[in-house]
């Protein structure tokens, strides 16, 4: 397991102390990291979803949102950076009990802003669940 990898845990294992929203990502495992790409997995459980039993779309826009920083955390500059823009595309579900791998790229790193791409799926069939593009302003 990479350096990487290793240190990216142990900040998702920090969040299992956060008070509020957030602390439902402590079920994240970080499968890998490398500079300007994070993949995570997740089983949906039942705090993750609607009363439809699926994964919740707030909770697929808090994993775009917190993965893709995350990849933006372990690039040479390093800054988490402030959302200016998130949109997501809602393309099958994912039920209660399965397995999910989501996957962040950094796309492009300017001088003030970052776009980023996840894409959540299914671990077993490969299906996708949905796709998010995340543009983050990193400061001057």
């Amino acid at each position: 397991m990479s350096c990487m990898t290793k240190n990216l845990q142990e900040v998702v294992k920090a969040l299992g102390d956060v008070r509020g929203f957030d602390r439902l990502l402590q079920k994240i495992t970080v499968v890998s990291a490398t500079p300007g790409k994070v993949i995570c997995e997740m089983k949906v459980e039942e705090a993750h979803t609607n009363k439809m039993g699926t994964l919740h779309g707030g909770m697929i826009a808090t994993l775009v949102d917190n993965i893709s920083t995350m990849a933006l955390l372990f690039t040479e500059r390093g800054v988490p950076g402030v959302s200016v823009d998130m949109n997501i595309a809602y393309m099958s579900p994912a039920k209660l009990g399965e397995d999910i791998l989501i996957t962040a790229h950094i796309l492009k790193q300017g001088k003030t802003l970052a776009f980023t791409s996840v894409d959540l799926t299914n671990k077993v069939t490969g299906k996708i669940i949905a796709q998010g593009r995340h543009t983050k302003h990193l400061g001057n």
